[in-house]
């Protein structure tokens, strides 16, 4: 199958009436499903608590498959598995990232975050320091990485919904993207947390269910041989064994071979400080529910990243190097090309219908994302940087709410506009990006304020603030944005820094900037309060 051959055929197998009407039909079941629920928790409680965190309701198992359903998103879905398919054993790197993240996180923020917030990481990092400042650098800093983080998710659902719906041009992505970023706001502003909380749940149940149906599909057409797989996959790529070694993409150049350490870096240590991950663990009563809910996250997604290896390389197999690229460039479209290719190919019944349930199953994963994306950066703006920075608490629970659902509005409208422009960048790529802004920003000042008694105020805005500003600056000068055909603006080129992901420098940064404003600052620190957020954080006395 040619390039063109295979982009024209799965653009027919989904654009034909028949096979379009069931992939509509599938999308409105999934909206309408999720939807439903929505409103159902919307009933169930209006307060603070219940918007922002669901009441602190949900067991150790329900967080693990809500944190399971946050953190696989379109990025792993989609931009994993496009990435495995074009690049081979350096696209599997992504998965290995994502999931060594989680330890991480569960050794050193789970507990301790639970123990010491009540709704956002500016709870914590407000305990000991400065409330406004902190809590305005806070919020700034969540609102940056939770929108980079849409526009993953945003790109991704405009690249599958147009594809499968046989739509093309650049203005009919752009108004599937405003129609995912309407669905995206009436879930934050119906549901709050509960809501959101259980679509989460609920796709992650699908795209278990949906990955292993291709696994076992995939694995099934090699006679569940690995060799045999990875081999056809190999050939098929027409890069022969290079496909199946270290270096397709990371190491052509001491320039690559430096992206791949400071994707790596960004990877393990950005989980840690993704703010629509941290206030999951608020979500439930105990520290001991806080521990379950992410060691089911980890059993959960480490099957899910080692179901990727099977579907990148199926992929590539039996889809073909050049026919994935011509569907789009960054490999996006991959798996639902895989679907439809295991079904019987383009054409055929079976294979209009797995690509129209592999494809819903990516776009439930798109919306309950987006969402848990969106009313994390929307509480963040209504509690600390309205509630507590601006109001200094003066404010009732009722006009928080509002505020935040207010924000919520805003904050998808802005998510929307910058998707339009980002429509050829991989969304393993952008998600990458924010997982580096976290890591920079975020990452460190936690880690300071929960076990430095000398961290103080002017180290936390140092260290937020540094690490803000040099990620987000050295991406707008790397070819992420200009330089290369694949940049955001590819007739463009002011970049100077070499890298695609500033993990390597900024995270250095922001902990460098961390220590020495807290050292350089006469500030006083209170030994009580540090001695006060210790045994909360251990023990969870007093938490909540």
């Amino acid at each position: 199958m040619t390039a063109r051959t295979g982009q024209v055929a799965l653009a027919a197998g989904a654009g034909s009436h028949g096979d379009r009407s069931l992939t509509v039909g599938l999308f409105l079941v999934v909206v309408a499903a999720t939807l439903g629920v929505t409103l159902w928790a919307s009933r169930q409680g209006k307060g603070t608590t219940d918007f922002y965190t669901g009441g602190r309701s949900f067991s150790g198992f329900q967080n693990g498959l809500a944190i399971s359903g946050d953190y696989m998103s379109a990025a792993s879905f989609l931009g994993v598995t496009g990435t495995i398919a074009l690049f081979g054993y350096d696209g599997f790197l992504y998965s290995v990232g994502f999931l060594v993240a989680w330890v991480l996180a569960l050794v050193l923020v789970a507990e301790p975050l639970r123990n010491t917030g009540r709704f956002t990481m500016a709870d914590v990092l407000a305990f000991r320091l400065r409330q406004g400042p902190v809590r305005i650098a806070a919020g700034i800093s969540t609102i940056v990485v939770s929108v980079v983080y849409l526009l993953a998710q945003m790109v991704g659902a405009g690249s599958l919904v147009a594809l499968l719906l046989g739509v093309s041009g650049d203005t009919a992505k752009k108004w599937i993207v405003f129609g995912v970023g309407v669905l995206m706001i009436l879930y934050v502003v119906i549901g709050g947390m509960k809501g959101t909380t259980w679509v989460q749940i609920i796709k992650a149940g699908l795209l278990m269910a949906g990955t292993l149906v291709l696994t076992v599909l995939v694995m099934s057409r090699f006679g569940w041989n690995l060799s045999a797989l990875l081999g056809a996959a190999a050939q098929a790529s027409g890069k022969g064994q290079a496909f199946l070694e270290p270096g397709l993409k990371y190491g052509a150049s001491s320039t690559t071979r430096l992206d791949f350490i400071s994707l790596g870096v960004a990877l393990v240590l950005g989980t840690a400080g993704l703010p629509h991950i941290l206030v999951r663990f608020y979500t439930v009563r105990t520290a001991k529910a806080a521990r379950t809910s992410v060691n089911w996250a980890i059993g959960i997604i480490g099957v899910f990243y080692l179901m990727t290896l099977a579907l990148g390389f199926g992929a590539a197999a039996l889809v073909g190097h050049t026919a994935i690229k011509a569907a789009n460039p960054a490999g996006t479209t991959a798996v639902p090309m895989l679907a439809e290719m295991l079904g019987g190919g383009p054409g055929s019944t079976m294979g209009a219908t797995l690509l129209a349930l592999i494809s819903a199953v990516a776009f439930a994963t798109i919306l309950a994302v987006v969402a848990g994306l969106t009313l994390t950066s929307s509480a963040s703006f209504a509690h600390d940087l309205f509630a507590q920075a601006m109001r200094k608490g003066r404010v009732s629970e009722v006009q928080e709410v509002r505020v935040a659902r207010l924000a919520a509005i805003g904050i998808g409208a802005l998510a929307v506009v910058l998707s339009m422009f980002a429509d050829k960048l991989n969304t393993a790529a952008l998600v990458a990006l924010a997982f580096a802004i976290a890591a920079s920003a975020n990452l460190p000042t936690i880690l300071y304020s929960l076990f430095w008694k000398r961290f103080n105020t002017t180290g936390a805005l140092c260290s937020m603030y540094g690490g803000l500003l040099s990620s987000v600056l050295l991406v707008v000068f790397s070819p992420v944005v200009s330089g290369t055909p694949a940049s955001l603006l590819p007739h463009s080129d002011f970049h100077w820094f070499p890298l695609e992901n500033p993990g390597l420098v900024s995270i250095p940064i922001g902990f460098l900037l961390g220590w020495l404003g807290s050292r350089v600052s006469r500030e006083t620190v209170d030994p009580a309060k540090y001695a006060e957020l210790e045994v909360r954080s251990l023990t969870g006395a007093g938490a909540h």
